[in-house]
C-alpha cells in the first residue's frame, strides 16, 4: 500500500512542479522596444475585418431559404439546447471559402460530438444572387467530406437577400466587400460559435482548425450542456488566446486543480491508513482479552460430584 501510494504522490508532485513551470502570462513589451511595421492595407482590403461582439444576441426574425428552398428564419435554429456554428460564405468563391470550409469539416472530423446531434452549423451565403439549388449542391458536398450522415439535418446552407445577408453580418461583425473588376467578394477568414440561445460565443480564425479548439469551443458555447466533467475541467485548465487562435493552458488553474488532486488521493490514503489500523488495534484487543463463560468451573450444580 505505501508503495503503490509512493508512486502515485511522485507523479503527482512530477505534475505539479512541470504545470508550475509553464509562465501564467506573457510579460508584455515596453512601449519602447516595439518595433511596428505597419504596412498600407491593399484598397480592395480596406474595411475587411471582424468587429467582436461578443454575448450580442443575433436577430431571430431574418428570413432566409434553406438548401430546399422553404422559407425560415434564423431563429429556427436556435432551440436552447444545442451551441451553432455560423458561417458566412459563397459557393462560387474562387478560394477563400472552400479553404475554410475544408478547414472547419476536417477538424471536425476529430471532433468526438456530431453536428445535427450535438450542436449545428449554419451556412450564409453572402452572395444575394445564389439560389437554393446552389446551397443544396454546396451542403452535399461538405457533408459527403464530413461523412456522418446524421449531419445531414444539422448542417444547413441559407441563401437570401441583400438586406438579409447584411442584417446578419452587420450583427456578427463580419465586414465583407465586392471586388467590381474581379467580380468576387472580399471577406474575412473567420466563423462564429454562437450559444444555443443565439449569443456569440467566441470567434474562430483562419483556415485550419484544431480539434480541441473547436471541441473546448462548443463545450464553453453550449455552458456545459455537452461534453463531459473531464472535457468541463479541461476548459477550466485552458483558455482561448486570441493572438494564437486556440485554447491555451492556464498555469494558475492547472496549479489548483494539481493541488486539488494531491490533496484528494492524500486524504483518501490517509482514510485508508487510518482504517486498517483501527481495525487492526481491535483484532488485537480482541485476542488479548481473557475468555468469559457462565459455567461454574466443575459444570453446572447437578453436575457435581457428592463430597
Amino acid at each position: 500500500m505505501a508503495h503503490w501510494f509512493a508512486r502515485i504522490l511522485s507523479a503527482l508532485i512530477g505534475l505539479w512542479v512541470v504545470c508550475g513551470s509553464l509562465p501564467a502570462a506573457a510579460e508584455p513589451i515596453p512601449p519602447s522596444e516595439k518595433k511596428e511595421r505597419v504596412e498600407p492595407l491593399p484598397a480592395r482590403l480596406q474595411g475587411i475585418d471582424v468587429v467582436e461582439h461578443l454575448n450580442v444576441e443575433l436577430p431571430k426574425n431574418v428570413e432566409f431559404k434553406d438548401e430546399t428552398g422553404r422559407s425560415v428564419r434564423f431563429g429556427d435554429y436556435f432551440d436552447g439546447k444545442l451551441p451553432v456554428i455560423v458561417t458566412l460564405n459563397y459557393s462560387s468563391c474562387p478560394m477563400l471559402c472552400s479553404l475554410i470550409l475544408n478547414g472547419l469539416t476536417l477538424g471536425l472530423k476529430d471532433v468526438k460530438w456530431t453536428a445535427g446531434r450535438d450542436f449545428r452549423i449554419v451556412t450564409i451565403s453572402i452572395d444575394p444572387k445564389e439560389t437554393p439549388e446552389t446551397a443544396a449542391r454546396t451542403k452535399d458536398r461538405y457533408v459527403s467530406f464530413y461523412g456522418r450522415p446524421e449531419a445531414r439535418a444539422g448542417w444547413h446552407v441559407l441563401s437570401g437577400s441583400e438586406q438579409s445577408i447584411h442584417t446578419i453580418a452587420d450583427a456578427v461583425g463580419f465586414r465583407y466587400g465586392y471586388n467590381e473588376q474581379r467580380k468576387e467578394y472580399v471577406h474575412p477568414a473567420a466563423f462564429a460559435i454562437v450559444t444555443p440561445d443565439g449569443r456569440i460565443a467566441r470567434y474562430i480564425y483562419g483556415i485550419e482548425f484544431q480539434p480541441k479548439t473547436l471541441s473546448l469551443s462548443l463545450v464553453e458555447a453550449s455552458q456545459g450542456k455537452i461534453g463531459s466533467t473531464v472535457d468541463r475541467l479541461i476548459l477550466y485548465c485552458f483558455h482561448y488566446d486570441s493572438s494564437e487562435g486556440r485554447y491555451a493552458p492556464v498555469a494558475v488553474n492547472i496549479m489548483r486543480v494539481g493541488g486539488a488532486l494531491t490533496a484528494l488521493f492524500l486524504g483518501a490514503f490517509l482514510v485508508v491508513m487510518w482504517s486498517a489500523e483501527l481495525r487492526k488495534r481491535r483484532k488485537q484487543r480482541a485476542g488479548s482479552e481473557p475468555r468469559h463463560t457462565t459455567d461454574p468451573p466443575y459444570g453446572k450444580p447437578e453436575q457435581r460430584p457428592a463430597t
